[in-house]
């Protein structure tokens, strides 16, 4: 079984990137993220006729999550619990062949400190407070999506200049580690332990070009899911496409 995560950067204006990456690599479940559309612009016939079938939590302008599945899909969760006056479209769960899946897109929480690195910090309290519950049911687990998290320096290039960056402040990074202490496994450095990988080029300075990347989307299995994993991958060259995001498609395989 093959699960990806990818931040499309704008389902609707980024739609036949979408619709050629799932063509050429046929993941049976895509998490995506930053939908940046409403629920009622989600390109569902256009996903329909790949034969994948969708759930989604739109938003206008910002944010998004959707699950897509070849397989039958049932939703458990929309929304983020914990806080019923968030109303951002981050977090939405799924039950796909037995595996609960959840899509989340962190907040970025730029320009830290301030307002939105407080809100960030406070979504990933409840995040980890959700995951934990998770974890606690002993069922298959996969928590995928832009964790807007550079865990450690391995991970960015050049990480001297994200040290005041809210993806990079500690107080980011021990909330990744508080939340990995649960017992979760990073699927891709469990692969890739000592090797660059990169999920994130920004549009400026040629980065894509020069490889000066981050490593932000992740997929952190539970030991359940852990057993099972057999490889794990980012589809590089997809960054590459024209009028691409600024993500690249994260995915990994499980043994069945």
């Amino acid at each position: 079984m093959k699960i990806a995560t990818y931040n499309v950067n704008g389902v609707n204006g980024r739609l036949p990137v979408l619709l050629r990456w799932l063509e050429e690599t046929q993941p049976d479940v895509a998490c995506l993220q930053e939908l940046k559309a409403p629920d009622e612009k989600f390109p569902l016939q256009a996903i329909n006729d790949l034969g994948y079938n969708a759930i989604w939590h739109g938003q206008k302008s910002w944010n998004g999550v959707a699950i897509l599945s070849r397989m039958p899909i049932t939703e458990t969760q929309r929304g983020l619990p914990g806080d019923p006056d968030d109303t951002h479209s981050r977090y939405i769960e799924a039950e796909v062949n037995g595996i609960t899946i959840g899509c989340l897109y962190l907040p970025n929480g730029n320009p830290a400190p301030g307002p939105k690195f407080d809100y960030k910090l406070r979504w990933f309290e409840r995040f980890t407070q959700h995951a934990a519950e998770l974890y606690a049911l002993g069922k298959p687990v996969v928590l995928t999506g832009d964790y807007n998290v550079i865990p450690t320096e391995q991970d960015a290039y050049k990480p001297e200049r994200w040290v005041e960056d809210a993806l990079f402040r500690p107080e980011t990074r021990a909330a990744f580690k508080n939340l990995m202490a649960q017992g979760w496994t990073d699927a891709l450095r469990k692969i890739y332990p000592d090797e660059v990988v990169y999920t994130f080029w920004d549009y400026f300075r040629n980065a894509y070009g020069r490889n000066a990347g981050l490593r932000i989307d992740h997929f952190l299995l539970n030991p359940q899911l852990d057993k099972r994993l057999l490889t794990a991958g980012v589809d590089r060259n997809v960054r590459g496409w024209d009028k691409t995001s600024d993500h690249g498609p994260v995915w990994i395989e499980l043994a069945d």
